[in-house]
């Protein structure tokens, strides 16, 4: 529990960080576009150095990075054997039973593998470790402004997402809370079958339930004592500022997405050369 990161904000002076929120939101989404364009192997080792280079730009240490990949390790696994189970080619690298492996389908799990960590990387560098919650909800809200016109609430949508974002680390440190407190009390969470661990979390979800009700109570209230009333009216104390080195960000990520496409043009797709094991 401790070792996830989801939603959690790093503080630096990197270029990230300093980056308009705005600018970090539209190349975010452009940077998840580019890296499920990538089909050729030149391709994927593009998107792999721009990971590597968004973690030197972003200065966010190595170690945080892959604690926010462990505890999704369970989902990369399975989702490289199930490429490897279900992919079908013209002739089996190895054979028992129904189970079948080709080398198209360890070609599949070894550049779907690295298309969820890319992902994990870029997306967690780009936003949440470089961006404060609160210059993330005003990136969001600006960007969605045109939506006003249709009486959309912008802002209400933005708060609440930033909002559920931010809760994340709070509600898994209360869930570690929790758990230390009933295996002092004699609670087993690692022992017996599966559906034995199941019913030993019950003692833990109730009252995680009720702290996360009691919390988004506690805020409302806050709020609500601070006369919070939303977008309408409501003043910033740091206006957004588009600057040279976030349009430079944007250019860079579209350059960076025609150069995937042209990468797969002319070098066609990923190819792994596996030899047949005897």
């Amino acid at each position: 529990m401790k070792d996830i990161t989801l939603g959690q904000y790093y503080p630096g002076n990197s270029v990230l960080h300093k980056a308009d929120p705005r600018a970090k939101l539209v190349v975010t989404i452009l940077y998840i576009v580019a890296i499920f364009l990538a089909k050729s192997i030149y391709s994927y080792g593009a998107v792999v150095l721009s990971a590597i280079l968004l973690l030197v730009i972003s200065r966010v240490s190595v170690s945080v990075v892959l604690k926010g990949i462990k505890p999704l390790i369970y989902v990369i696994v399975i989702t490289g054997i199930m490429n490897i189970l279900f992919t079908t080619g013209k002739t089996p690298l190895f054979q028992w039973w129904i189970i079948k492996v080709y080398p198209e389908g360890l070609r599949a799990a070894g550049l779907m593998v690295i298309r969820i960590i890319v992902l994990i990387m870029g997306s967690s560098l780009l936003l949440t470790y470089t961006t404060t919650p609160i210059a993330l909800t005003d990136g969001i809200e600006q960007l969605l402004a045109p939506l006003k016109k249709i009486k959309l609430p912008v802002h209400d949508f933005a708060m609440m997402m930033t909002i559920a974002l931010r809760f994340i680390p709070t509600l898994l440190e209360e869930t570690d809370k929790i758990m230390n407190a009933q295996k002092a009390r004699g609670g087993d969470f690692s022992s017996g079958s599966l559906i034995q661990r199941a019913k030993a979390l019950v003692p833990v979800l109730v009252p995680l339930f009720v702290s996360a009700f009691r919390r988004a109570d506690e805020l409302a209230v806050a709020m609500e004592c601070r006369c919070y009333r939303g977008g309408d009216g409501r003043t910033r104390m740091t206006k957004l500022k588009f600057a040279a080195r976030d349009w430079f960000l944007v250019i860079f990520t579209v350059l960076f997405c025609a150069l995937l496409v042209t990468l797969n043009i002319y070098f066609g797709p990923a190819q792994v050369v596996v030899e047949a094991v005897v």
